[in-house]
């Protein structure tokens, strides 16, 4: 799948694991991350005090956390078209993290 490219502008926390993101085309939307904050990268994100500690890396153009966390702007910004893969890798993740 091809991506565009689209930078982050704006960032707000609106949830324990939701974030309200701002792209430079205008694009409004939020995200509910709970689903898929498992595995190694994503699972620290499952604490809402780490998952409020989100920054919007201006540079990159995405929001990154200090545990190391980021997410790609364009999956973000076609959310709904990137969702269910992410649903299913964080079930390999899940069931990585119980076997």
């Amino acid at each position: 799948m091809e991506h565009g490219l689209f930078r982050i502008v704006s960032v707000s926390v609106t949830g324990p694991h939701a974030l309200w993101l701002r792209f430079d085309d205008g694009i409004e939307r939020t995200i509910e991350l709970a689903p898929v904050l498992y595995g190694a990268i994503y699972g620290p994100l499952r604490d809402p005090a780490e998952f409020a500690r989100v920054v919007l890396d201006s540079e990159v153009g995405t929001v990154t956390w200090p545990c190391g966390a980021d997410f790609d702007p364009a999956t973000l910004h076609d959310w709904p078209d990137h969702e269910a893969a992410w649903l299913e890798k964080a079930r390999g993740w899940r069931m990585a993290a119980v076997g």
